[in-house]
């Protein structure tokens, strides 16, 4: 047989990498996904959230009349909580999709809160996410990253996961970790500790939400629809009546979560986070002088990272957009 040209040499090895890519990311997802009634309930908007037809995800809708969001049945004593979702397309500027866990409506003054907020943007300009961690009502505190993505979130759907452990949180996209934060004293009471409800809205964030309000929501080209499906809710629920004993109670659930493949940081897996961070994260609180000119006691600075950013914790280097799309095309 003839000798492999180096292209088709290359072409090869570039397709036997993605199916292995593809089959390992099937194995580590492994998850247990749920009905959206085994484990969530509507929250508001009436009309506007619909249970898709095969009953385990719902298109969340934001018009004129209002927006839309659903909430977990239980509250939840750690755990991880997932969702893949297909961002509305489009302009799509001041509109804000939002997937995290909160206990404010339990403690208003001292709540919890670990987010993926997906921002819109005008035409032609990308969807940014950040994600947030608040604990005890830190958000005058706020923890705060954003980042850009190497894929069109409004193409398909992807996956968005919150791992939240008595030792560590880790946001991931797909099978990628994108942010830990680990629990230490330098956090004091900063870390989220109390049981959580797990939310999913879509809702107008004009004021703030693109350009810090330059762009708001232009309901022309409403209604603006995010799809969530493959539900995941893994963690001990807990009463939000009586929440007695939970800690006790919920040990042996902690303990398997913490066993549990998605929450081991492997370094593979530490590599895969500095690499999407060094690409696509455009703000980060650690390295933003002007709103916090004391530097958080739990940052961990490194230099070459932190010389990436202005005092605003902004990155000077913006995506390579044309780049980028090449790249998102590719197997």
């Amino acid at each position: 047989m003839a000798a492999a040209t180096p292209g088709t040499a290359m072409t090869v090895f570039l397709m036997l990498s993605c199916i292995t890519a593809a089959a390992a990311a099937a194995a580590a997802l492994n998850l247990t996904t749920l009905s959206f009634d085994d484990g969530f309930s509507h929250l508001f908007g009436n009309e506007n959230l619909i249970r898709s037809p095969d009953g385990r995800g719902a298109r969340l809708t934001l018009d004129r009349s209002s927006g839309s969001g659903f909430i977990s049945n239980d509250l939840y004593d750690h755990g991880f909580f997932s969702a893949s979702i297909k961002l509305p397309s489009d302009y799509s500027a001041g509109v804000v999709v939002a997937f995290y866990t909160s206990n404010g409506d339990v403690f208003q003054k001292t709540h919890d809160e670990l987010d993926f907020e997906f921002l819109g943007n005008i035409r032609g300009k990308d969807w940014r996410i950040q994600t947030n961690v608040y604990g005890n009502g830190s958000t005058s505190r706020g923890r705060e990253e954003r980042y850009f993505l190497p894929f069109d979130p409004t193409a398909e759907a992807h996956r968005y996961s919150i791992l939240w452990t008595s030792d560590h949180i880790i946001f991931y996209i797909d099978d990628t970790p994108i942010r830990e934060v680990v629990r230490s004293d330098a956090m004091g009471g900063d870390y989220p500790s109390k049981p959580m409800s797990i939310y999913a809205t879509i809702w107008d964030g004009s004021t703030w939400a693109t350009a810090n309000g330059r762009y708001k929501v232009n309901y022309k080209y409403a209604p603006f629809v995010a799809e969530l499906s493959d539900l995941v809710l893994r963690g001990c629920r807990v009463d939000p009546i009586q929440q007695v004993d939970s800690a006790r109670r919920c040990a042996e659930a902690n303990e398997d979560l913490l066993a549990a493949d998605f929450a081991q940081m492997t370094p593979l897996k530490r590599a895969a986070m500095r690499r999407f961070r060094e690409r696509y994260m455009t703000y980060s609180f650690c390295y933003d002088a002007n709103r916090y000119p004391v530097t958080f006691p739990d940052c961990d600075i490194i230099p070459s990272e932190q010389s990436r950013f202005f005092e605003s914790g902004e990155t000077k280097y913006p995506r390579d957009r044309r780049r980028a799309r090449r790249q998102s095309r590719r197997p």
